[in-house]
């Protein structure tokens, strides 16, 4: 199984960012999909999850309403899209894959991309 990440970088705050995660060697559309984060010296977080079909998804506090996940079942890649980004959001953001809910204890990891928002 791999896990691949695109579309970190520096950003403005209140600029956009949008992150990808292409899948392969699992079976995409039977899994659910999140995105975490690890800022330096924390711990790592939960950012957003979808269900398998896209039906449902969930979202911390700290960003409702900001982030956006979805993802294409089609081409095996869940996005994170990031609108009005603030400094604290600057992190290493990871996707992962879980046969049924997304947690930090789940199997399939990224490698990760790092995020940096400037104030």
């Amino acid at each position: 199984v791999q896990l691949v990440e695109l579309g970190g970088g520096l950003e403005q705050a209140g600029g956009p960012l949008r992150l990808s995660c292409a899948a392969s060697g699992l079976t995409f559309s039977s899994h659910a999909m999140g995105w975490f984060r690890q800022a330096p010296g924390k711990e790592l977080e939960f950012v957003a999850a979808i269900s398998w079909s896209g039906g449902s998804t969930y979202y911390a506090g700290s960003v409702k309403g900001r982030f956006t996940i979805s993802r294409d079942n089609a081409k095996n890649t869940v996005y994170l899209q990031m609108n009005s980004l603030k400094p604290e959001d600057t992190a290493v953001y990871y996707c992962a894959a879980d046969p049924k809910v997304v947690t930090t204890t789940s199997g399939y990891w990224g490698q990760g991309t790092q995020v940096t928002v400037s104030s």
